[in-house]
């Protein structure tokens, strides 16, 4: 496996009903294909050597004879292959027919699984119902004996995996679910589910929900093209699931055959699953039976990754942008609702620099008020320029602030912080740390200042980018008494202020917001440049927001090494950044995010929106003196 991920595919062989040689012939086609695509396990729909419409066929003699030569001829078939076959068929032991799932490696059948409990109209099969594992015989398997049963756990280097035949899922407790709990990463799942209205969007959904509640990959291959449509249609509902998160899936109703594959990232649902008190409770309440390990012995191989990387996983796909917005615009609104309710204050203070974090904590605030039915003008708004201010955010913070019809005020900063530089003896041609973070906490102090003054409560703009850079200055625009955008990175800002323009604010905030999306991100401490433009980037000065964020994603909400980090950033940015530059700022990251957790360990209060934040008080513990040297060397050794 490369970095944890098991590239794995779904099935859907064209069948001929009672013809097992000729779907054997197409079964081996796929293997081969699966091979060939670098798959390590491929599942194939249930009873695919005969097809499962067969119906009163599977209670002759010849049928049964015929599969079971077919799945001999596939088991020598895969004899110096590198892929893991899981294939379905008829299976008579001791005067009794099996629905089974055979588990297939190198020319050998390392186990069989049962169905535990065949349909309505499957009449000749018998229901396994012996919890205990068995052995049996198969007479060309060179007299081996061969584990059969449902409790068995399947593992190899970086894998361990179960099968649960049919369609057990769609019971209250299924068998997917003792095997999860029992140590399965992912579930392989052959069977036969006929398309009915409803039926594939409940398929789905019971797959989805599976995976996320169990955090596990669930690879399902339904019977499709060539099956009998005497009383209803089989459609070939091919999934591949990781998390709830659908990543490939089968063309319903296609003639064809089909292979669909992607990669599970079983180190992701590995890492998640420790964490997750749920399972930590089901597995200690929970009465597991006993599952045999079977290890399989095959090769460990480095394959190239066939899912797509988002490049900005905290902003979903358009069509669900909208949703995401709308929620965490609406939990920030709540969050600062109750707040100010509480504390009875009576106004709100809050920094407006033109800059994005300010806009949203600022929109935050006005819709909070409208919410409270509370004025506006309760809302005071005070812009501070000071010695980097430039005309840009100058204009867009006064033009912003009075079309949304909030108090303003205009404090300027320069005497205060020259008097203060005088204090004590610091040259103001000086542009260092001192002369930056001296403006900030004069900022600071004139805003918790106000807020005394008009018994108020200063707002926090401060991001969750910004926090995992520790990208501000320590009791400056690191403190204030709620801080809305806390758990809100600085990529998402930007799409909900451009979602804000475009639901919430009338035409003039609305060409403000655009421009102030437009404008280059920067604290603009330092002077401007002789034409009046921003000269302090922050993105030049600590990379891109859009690496870091996806750094920080990984980082938290997967627990992932450096080097994988870079392995997925290079494949999400492929064709935008150098690899070396991806090197530089994820070395960066990770120096900055251990040496600057002292600024997270003391945050103000600010409502999580999503799966990452870096509260000290429910999401990240970590202490302010962890050393990172052990990322780092790893960064180096890339």
């Amino acid at each position: 496996m490369s970095y944890g991920f098991v590239k794995v595919a779904t099935a859907i062989p064209r069948v001929v009903i009672a013809d097992c040689k000729e779907n054997a012939k197409e079964i081996k086609s796929l293997i081969v294909e699966a091979e060939q695509q670098e798959a390590q396990v491929v599942v194939f729909p249930e009873l695919s050597i005969t097809g499962y419409t067969c119906g009163d066929l599977f209670a002759q003699s010849t049928l049964l004879h015929s599969a079971k030569e077919a799945l001999r001829e596939i088991t020598e078939f895969t004899r110096g292959m590198d892929v893991i076959v899981i294939v379905g068929c008829p299976l008579a032991l001791h005067s009794k027919l099996y629905d089974v799932a055979a588990i297939i490696y190198r020319g050998k059948i390392q186990g069989i699984v049962p169905k535990q409990t065949p349909s309505d109209d499957q009449r000749y099969f018998f229901p396994q119902t012996n919890t205990e594992n068995s052995f049996v015989k198969l007479d060309y398997q060179d007299k081996d004996e061969i584990i059969f049963g449902n409790q068995l756990l399947f593992s190899l280097k970086g894998l361990a995996f179960a099968v649960e035949v049919g369609n057990s899922w769609t019971r209250l407790a299924s068998e997917s679910a003792k095997q999860i709990l029992a140590g399965a990463d992912v579930v392989f799942n052959p069977s036969a589910c006929y398309d009915l209205i409803g039926n594939y969007a409940y398929r789905k959904m019971m797959l989805s929900a599976t995976s996320a509640r169990y955090l596990c990959g669930y690879v399902s291959a339904s019977c499709g093209s060539g099956e009998s449509t005497t009383d209803v249609v089989f459609g070939g509902h091919g999934f591949i699931y990781e998390n709830g998160e659908l990543l490939a899936e089968a063309e319903r109703f296609d003639t064809k055959s089909q292979l669909i594959i992607s990669d599970i990232d079983v180190e992701s649902l590995r890492n998640k699953r420790m964490k997750s008190n749920n399972l930590k409770v089901a597995v200690s309440s929970t009465k597991i039976p006993k599952y045999e390990e079977v290890t399989i012995p095959a090769k460990e191989k480095s394959t190239s990754l066939t899912r797509p990387i988002n490049p900005t996983p905290f902003i979903p796909q358009e069509q669900m942008l909208d949703e995401r917005c709308n929620e965490v615009f609406n939990i920030q609104v709540s969050g600062l609702c109750k707040r100010i309710a509480h504390t009875h204050c009576k106004t709100a203070v809050i920094g407006i620099s033109g800059g994005l974090d300010s806009t949203l904590a600022l929109l935050v605030c006005a819709k909070a008020f409208d919410k409270l039915g509370r004025s506006r003008q309760d809302i005071v708004g005070i812009t501070m320029p000071g010695f980097g201010t430039t005309g840009r955010t100058y204009q867009n913070a006064l033009s912003l602030m009075k079309s949304l019809g909030i108090s303003i005020r205009e404090i300027s900063i320069k005497e205060a912080c020259i008097q203060h530089f005088n204090d004590i003896e610091h040259d103001i041609n000086t542009h260092d740390v001192t002369y930056e973070n001296s403006q900030a906490r004069e900022r600071t102090q004139i805003l918790m200042d106000v807020a005394n003054q008009l018994n108020g409560m200063v707002i926090g703009t401060g991001d969750l980018s910004e926090l995992a850079l520790g990208w501000a200055t320590y009791n400056g625009d690191h403190m204030s008494m709620y801080g809305v955008n806390a758990s809100v990175p600085k990529t998402l800002i930007q799409s909900l202020v451009l979602w804000i323009a475009d639901h919430h604010v009338d035409g003039d905030s609305a060409t403000t917001l655009r421009d102030i999306v437009d404008t280059p991100i920067s604290p603009e401490l330092i002077p401007a440049d002789e034409q009046g433009n921003i000269k302090q980037k922050t993105e030049d000065l600590v990379g891109p927001y859009e690496l870091h964020d996806f750094f920080l994603y990984y980082t938290v909400h997967h627990g992932f090494r450096p080097k994988k980090i870079f392995y997925l950033a290079r494949q999400a940015f492929k064709g935008k950044y150098e690899d070396e530059v991806i090197k530089k700022w994820l070395t960066t990251f990770c120096r900055r995010f251990f040496n600057q957790q002292f600024k997270r360990s003391c945050l103000p209060d600010g409502p999580k929106v999503g799966s990452v934040s870096l509260s000290p008080r429910g999401d990240w513990h970590m202490p302010s003196d962890a050393s990172s040297a052990e990322w780092l060397k790893e960064c180096d050794e890339i």
